[in-house]
């Protein structure tokens, strides 16, 4: 029995392994002395993140080092909901998200209310660690 594992002739993009190489941090993520992973630009909420909730940051997602910002962490809390017959119910279960609490550009001296604002701005300077992934992900998406 000293077969080999062949993979699939017609692997597709979504079934390839992933690269081992981790992405880039971000310079606002840090760990705690409790082993905790916060992020610094967090002003209100709960300042703990998972890898999830960064990537889904607004200012990863505008990715410009013109843009000046602080955080605000939105943790919907669910409501269990417990019928007579022993029955249990959880609703509105959303994951947490991350929203600007203030955000202006530094060039423009403007308020930003959404990564939208700064998508169209000529004067739009990329993050290098954020030009690297975004590279990345073109490249992995081509193959």
């Amino acid at each position: 029995m000293g077969g080999t594992i062949t993979p699939f002739p017609g692997a597709t993009a979504s079934h390839r392994p992933r690269s081992l190489v981790p992405q880039a941090p971000c310079e606002h993520r840090q760990v705690t002395a409790d082993g905790r992973i916060v992020c610094r630009k967090v002003a209100r909420g709960d300042a703990e993140v998972s890898p999830a909730l960064c990537a889904s940051c607004p200012a990863a997602l505008a990715g410009c080092e013109h843009l000046r910002f602080t955080l605000r962490k939105y943790a919907p809390v669910p409501i269990v909901v417990r019928y007579g017959g022993g029955r249990t119910e959880v609703w509105g279960d959303a994951p947490p998200a991350m929203r600007f609490e203030r955000a202006a550009c530094a060039l423009r001296r403007e308020p930003i209310g959404s990564p939208a604002d700064c998508a169209g701005c000529a004067l739009r300077a990329t993050v290098p660690a954020v030009a690297a992934a975004q590279r990345q992900r073109q490249s992995a998406a081509a193959r």
